[in-house]
């Protein structure tokens, strides 16, 4: 395995485990977000525990394809390769901040005592929706920037996958984008059936980009050429003459 088909394989993993660990995380916190009264009931405690543990794992996988990305997106263009990493950055700062809304909700349910039921699911109502915020301006708005628009982009012109795959990122990035303003604005309500539609492409964009690089890796392009040497060895002995 050579070092590029390596990278390409690090990246699809990595890719794919956003996925898993996203959908995870949002079942895992089901009772938490749909129950507006879970800060004064019995609680389900061990599930919203669990749910912050994916989201953990959500933000390291989400900086680790940045990071392996980077080095050679950069041949591309450098500061669009470092716009990604900055956007994957403040996509994780995002989905944090909701981590620790939901964590607040739990720790108040488990120690308010005898504080007024009526103010705890006030405070409850208002660190869930702190969690939706930042599910739609991290997870939502921003990676339609940078893992839509900005690598859709990068990958189209360098041609590290299929161009018509890459438009999907092109495409769907700015549509995920402009759907999260929409809501913002007060134009369509979050969570309806036209966020969803414009949800589409981009999921296609991330769920084959990852499948492509674990399965196919990198297609031939200019800025993977001498990177076919075996992992571990030198440039310069990859490049001796044998005997």
């Amino acid at each position: 395995m050579d070092s590029t088909r390596k990278t390409a394989l690090v990246v699809g993993v990595l890719f794919i485990l956003t996925f898993i660990t996203s959908i995870a995380g949002a079942l895992a916190y089901g009772p938490v977000l749909s129950d507006p009264n879970y800060i004064t009931g019995a609680g389900a405690d061990t599930r919203v525990f669990l749910g912050a543990f994916f989201e953990l794992f959500l933000i390291i996988t989400n900086i680790g394809c940045a990071v392996v990305l980077f080095p050679l997106l950069k041949r591309q263009n450098e500061t669009l390769a470092l716009g990604y990493v900055t956007a994957r950055l403040v996509e994780c700062t995002f989905i944090l901040v909701g981590i620790l809304s939901v964590l607040a909700v739990v720790t108040l349910r488990q120690h308010a005592g005898s504080a007024d039921a009526g103010s705890l699911i006030t405070v409850g109502k208002s660190l869930i929706a702190i969690k939706n915020w930042t599910s739609l301006l991290g997870p939502g708005f921003v990676d339609g920037i940078g893992t839509g628009l900005i690598l859709g982009w990068l990958m189209y012109r360098s041609g590290l996958v299929s161009r018509r795959l890459a438009l999907f990122g092109v495409v769907g990035g700015p549509l995920l984008a402009a759907s999260g303003i929409a809501v913002l604005l007060g134009v369509i309500p979050q969570q309806s059936t036209w966020q969803g539609i414009a949800t589409v492409p981009e999921i296609i964009w991330e769920a084959f980009l990852g499948l492509w690089l674990t399965f196919k890796g990198f297609s031939p392009s200019p800025i993977t050429a001498g990177d076919s040497r075996p992992v571990g060895t030198s440039p310069a002995a990859a490049t001796a003459a044998p005997g």
